[in-house]
């Protein structure tokens, strides 16, 4: 067997393509790409956020943020808000093509045309690590993102970074159940 290292750098599969959305001292929206974060507890996120974003000084005035998930169909305004930035760009939201709705939970705009959101208060944004820790009060899906009352993943087309070859690929062939596909292996063997 031939491998090939990479040396110690975040290459990882799948890493979310994650847009973080908050609103300045003036209820203006603004948003950035972000693939750098997870999930951890049951209710709290953690993004590793470089310190200078409008982003960050947003959400440190306002204490809320959202994360919604990238999609196939929004390519473009994801990877833009990603290169462009709010420092310099103050209609970038609106560049994007993204139009926002005020959460009803937390002070931070949900972005209309993102299927799935997660809404967010701020825990803590540590300035030496850049690790952002919030917690998740909310996750709110579009209706026409749902098939019977379900999130239906081909209609949301979550898109993926691939930070092996820089570029964005769309999720949504099932391969398996969760908690069933491995099932069979848990059966006793016979004829012993």
């Amino acid at each position: 067997m031939s491998r090939k290292n990479f040396g110690a750098k975040p290459l990882s599969y799948p890493q979310p393509v994650w847009i973080i959305a908050t609103y300045d001292e003036n209820g203006v929206p603004n948003a950035m790409n972000a693939a750098w974060g997870g999930i951890s507890e049951e209710n709290q996120i953690y993004i590793c956020l470089s310190k200078g974003h409008k982003t960050c000084l947003n959400f440190e005035k306002t204490g809320a943020f959202t994360v919604s998930m990238a999609d196939a169909d929004h390519v473009e305004g994801c990877d833009y808000v990603g290169i462009a930035t709010g420092n310099k760009v103050p209609d970038k939201f609106e560049k994007a093509g993204f139009t926002a709705t005020k959460s009803e939970l937390v002070n931070a705009p949900v972005i209309n045309e993102l299927a799935v959101c997660m809404e967010c208060r701020v825990i803590e944004f540590n300035k030496e690590t850049e690790i952002l820790k919030g917690e998740i009060v909310n996750v709110s899906v579009d209706e026409k993102a749902m098939t019977d009352g379900k999130v239906d993943v081909s209609k949301v087309k979550p898109i993926a970074f691939d930070p092996f070859n820089h570029a964005y690929h769309v999720l949504g062939a099932k391969v398996g159940d969760a908690w069933g596909a491995g099932k069979k292996l848990l059966e006793e063997p016979k004829g012993f």
